[in-house]
């Protein structure tokens, strides 16, 4: 299946350039805000979180009154991250220096870990290292002012939530609302799409942001020049031979020339057989045989049955202890391309997990989680001088007509095809929208015209929370939008796109910001709107003008009005491509389960398709059928019943 999303890059080298004090330019940005109480960086991965918490981290303990820093990491090998690094000799004023035995990421007991957490409170020691568990369980009793002028640096933030039944965000809440902590909250997932928000509003309002874009991140790099994000469908067994082909969909993805990161599916996925250890045998088989195993470092070496090449293989999902130590120990020492071919993980290798080599994210199975998703691409986007291209692919299985499981199926691939469109939001380059008024077109300078588009009839946020919003939450809105159920069963092309954008939109919005005025909210799903078109559009120069292709049509990027844009489906582009790349009989099921399960008429929706069904008398002659089976007809005439059923209502009550 062709790609998704295809983005080229400029090699600038900026986001790997270091200033006079050894910072690169995320960790700089970030540096600028070290004096916030609560700080959230929103960075990609291999941006330099790390060491971005190491200067913020100094700068408090020597310059600000802080007195001890605590680091926490969502799984120990993380943890490696977080020690002893120089930076004097780069030009910064002091190295980050933690006492090991105070790096609790280390095997051991976690009843041994909170007794040396509690243990460090009391001592003059200021750095430690330790797990989310152990903070979580630290605290079971703990008397918050015991973090009076320390540093609580969450790293992988997205592992807090707002829910009540999260300990990580109850043990958050309580340090914010009980002591004088300074709080650093990392997070390379660049939006948040699930239903629980990490924090709640009144606490979120509380963080200074530091956004660092995946633009940012990848144009700047020195190697990497393409990411490609693609999806590749099968029947039956991913590791089994696909019907009428010669071989499994594993093997017509998976190039083993590629240094591959394989993630293998959730065992509560519908694509899992709930042997994880077999399946690991299974992708064993599909790349060769196994000639033996290194005792000493757990390496894998299997002879590929394709080339006669010795293959390096690591499995990271037996989770016997021993074998998981030995292969990630050796794993974190890897010093070149050659050390390593193929990596085999289930929970693992998501996170914080650095092999730079990485060129290919293979996943097997629907990722429910775009944060997931996005850490999973993140370990092919390092950049390295053995690649200049970085792939993510998801293997999705096709929906069965025959599966009582078929709904699941269909919602799981309209999901994937969604996460693709929000990562094409994020890989893009960012604009800026105004409103155009009549007389401004000589007011910009160049450098605005490069990255300002000034929009007719465009609404501008009115509340601080709206700017905001507009300003460093719009991905994190997109994934909620696009995530939603009633905009799954919208993206096909069914519902008309100025429903979707005038009418589901602003409804999700109200949903999730029930705070905002109707003149916010507007605002707010403008941007949204013409920040999805305008980025899956093409943007070309003729002589001194600028044009921009959006959905078919070619219009002077000068005359753009709102109207115009509220028009167009920025959905349809993927719904075309998944249409070209599964069977008839695929599509047909989710038109299907699509009809069957379809958006409830409103009033909005009814008056919007009123001149759409007067235009299409006057052209065929009849009404739009019930009986159609184009969506659209059959959609207008839906709304013909609607309109005639609420007249019928209001007269009864007048």
């Amino acid at each position: 299946m062709a790609n998704l999303v295809e983005v080229t890059y400029n090699q600038t080298g900026n986001s790997k350039k270091t200033n006079a004090f050894g910072m690169r330019e995320m960790q700089e940005k970030a540096f600028k805000a070290n004096s916030a109480q609560y700080l959230l960086i929103k960075a990609p991965p291999a941006s330099g979180k790390s060491r971005a918490l190491m200067f913020i981290a100094l700068e408090k303990l020597h310059h600000q009154g802080i007195k001890k820093v605590i680091v926490a990491v969502p799984e120990k090998t993380i943890g490696a991250s977080f020690g002893t690094t120089e930076l004097k000799k780069h030009g910064f004023f002091a190295d980050w220096a933690p006492n090991p035995k105070y790096n609790l990421c280390t095997p051991g007991s976690e009843k041994s870990k909170v007794k040396a957490f509690l243990e460090f409170l009391e001592t003059d020691e200021q750095i430690l290292i330790c797990t989310h568990a152990t903070l979580r369980f630290a605290f079971e009793g703990l008397d918050e002012k015991k973090l009076n002028d320390t540093v609580v640096a969450i790293d992988e933030f997205h592992h807090v939530s707002a829910d009540g039944d999260n300990k990580l965000g109850e043990v958050m809440k309580n340090i914010m609302a009980k002591s004088n902590a300074h709080i650093v909250a990392m997070t390379g997932s660049y939006f948040r799409g699930d239903s629980v928000p990490v924090l709640m509003p009144e606490d979120e309002a509380k963080f200074t942001k530091v956004t660092y874009n995946y633009y940012e991140q990848l144009n700047g790099y020195e190697y990497l020049k393409s990411l490609g994000i693609g999806y590749h469908f099968y029947w039956g067994k991913y590791f089994k031979k696909q019907p009428d082909r010669e071989m499994s969909a594993l093997e017509e993805i998976l190039d083993e020339s590629k240094k591959t990161i394989i993630h293998i599916p959730s065992v509560n996925s519908a694509e899992s057989s709930r042997e994880k250890l077999e399946e690991v045998g299974h992708i064993m088989d599909v790349l060769g045989d196994l000639e033996y195993q290194d005792e000493k470092t757990g390496v894998l070496h299997v002879k590929s049955k394709r080339t006669g090449k010795m293959l390096k293989v690591a499995d990271l999902v037996n989770d016997n202890p021993k074998s998981r130590d030995k292969i990630s120990a050796y794993l974190r020492k890897i010093k070149s391309a050659d050390d390593m071919d193929i990596i085999i993980a289930l929970g693992m290798a998501k996170e914080g997990f650095d092999w730079p080599y990485c060129e290919h994210a293979l996943t097997i199975g629907y990722r429910g989680s775009l944060t997931e998703i996005i850490q999973i691409i993140g370990r092919a986007t390092r950049d390295s001088n053995n690649k200049t291209h970085a792939q993510f692919t998801n293997l999705v299985a096709e929906p069965d007509a025959e599966n009582e499981e078929v709904k699941v199926a269909v919602n799981n691939m309209l999901k994937a095809i969604t996460a693709s469109l929000l990562m094409e939001q994020v890989l893009a380059p960012n604009f800026r929208f105004k409103l155009k008024e009549t007389g401004d077109e000589e007011e910009f300078n160049e450098e605005e015209e490069e990255n300002t588009i000034r929009i007719r009839g465009f609404k501008l946020p009115t509340s601080q929370r709206a700017k905001d919003i507009i300003e460093s939450d719009l991905n994190d809105l997109k994934a909620r939008i696009l995530q939603d159920g009633r905009m799954l069963k919208a993206m096909p092309g069914n519902i008309e796109p100025e429903v979707i954008n005038t009418v589901l939109i602003p409804k999700i919005i109200r949903e999730v910001y029930p705070y905002l005025s109707d003149e916010d909210v507007e605002a707010v799903r403008q941007h949204v709107v013409v920040d999805s078109v305008i980025k899956n559009s093409i943007i070309e120069e003729q002589g001194n003008k600028k044009f921009i292709r959006m959905a078919g049509s070619f219009v002077n990027i000068d005359d753009i009005h709102i109207d115009l844009i509220d028009q167009i489906n920025p959905f349809q582009k993927a719904f075309e491509i998944l249409s070209k790349s599964v069977t008839k009989q695929v599509l047909k099921l989710i038109d299907e389960h699509i009809q069957s399960t379809k958006i409830e008429m409103t009033e909005e929706e009814a008056i919007i398709y009123w001149p759409k069904i007067k235009e299409y008398r006057e052209r065929t002659g009849e009404a739009p059928s019930l009986q159609s089976f184009d969506p659209k007809e059959k959609r207008m005439a839906e709304a013909i019943v609607f309109l005639r059923e609420l007249k019928r209502q209001k007269m009864l009550h007048e």
